[in-house]
């Protein structure tokens, strides 16, 4: 990869981590469809240099939050071991769908339907998707958080996403947890199943990882200049905007896995 390749990927990764930050996403989201359909990466190359690049925004956003406290460490162990366990299951389901990449494409559309959905449903309801919440820990049983660690580490394995995209939704919605905790046990909770499904492409050799470096730290960055504008900018517009376009995404991963460009 030559300097202006590096040089694409860094500020590529600075904006996703921006839009990302804004949007409550997460950097992932905005990567895996530049890379497979903007930078023509093969998609199995897209999904592994994508969830690579986030195991350095996991990292360094984690480091953040334990040192604002918003983290509640017994969730994040629950679901870091449960959800790395799912990591192994869902990357071995991996090795079996990158020989299939009509299958693997519609399962990355679906997955991408989810996220443009909800979306938009906040943007025509004029609301940011956050629920108001106090308390540093995160309700619920020790079951259902393995349970759910389990099933988002399978999905961060297969298609290379997970954080923001489920985790911090699932904490908000599903157990009822304030955003700034969600936040923070996500990046924590994280960082096992983006290592080990990391690794596992890297051995399969589905990461670019020159791309991947750049991107993370392009997107480690982005995510606290997109924090910063979240009280500037109408959110619920911006997540209109972003659901529409995802949509668009995911009916063209969709399409893809019928043979069908558009």
């Amino acid at each position: 990869m030559d300097l202006i390749a590096i040089f694409t990927m860094l500020t590529f990764g600075l904006v996703a981590g921006i839009v990302g930050g804004l949007l409550g996403i997460g950097g992932c989201s905005i990567m895996l469809p530049a890379l497979y359909f903007l930078f023509n990466y093969s998609l199995p190359t897209a999904i592994g240099t994508t969830i690579t690049a986030v195991i350095v925004t996991a990292f360094s956003g984690a480091q953040a939050h334990i040192r604002m406290r918003n983290v509640d460490f017994f969730t994040a162990k629950i679901i870091s071991i449960s959800g790395a366990i799912g990591a192994v299951v869902g990357s071995i389901l991996f090795i079996y769908l990158a020989k299939n990449v009509a299958l693997l494409s519609t399962v990355v559309g679906f997955a991408f339907s989810y996220t443009a959905i909800r979306m938009i449903v906040e943007g025509l309801k004029k609301k940011s998707g956050v629920i108001s919440s106090k308390g540093d820990k995160i309700p619920g049983n020790t079951v259902s958080k393995g349970i759910l660690g389990f099933v988002i580490g399978v999905l961060t394995g297969v298609i290379g996403l997970g954080g923001g995209y489920a985790l911090v939704p699932s904490f908000i919605y599903l157990l009822h947890s304030s955003v700034k905790i969600a936040v923070g046990t996500s990046l924590a909770s994280f960082i096992s199943m983006s290592l080990i499904s990391g690794l596992f492409k890297l051995m399969t050799g589905d990461v670019d990882l020159i791309a991947a470096l750049m991107l993370g730290v392009g997107t480690a960055i982005g995510a606290q200049l997109g924090a910063k504008l979240v009280p500037k900018i109408p959110a619920w517009m911006i997540k209109l905007l972003f659901g529409l376009i995802f949509l668009y995404v995911s009916i063209r991963f969709i399409l893809a896995g019928f043979g069908i460009r558009i």
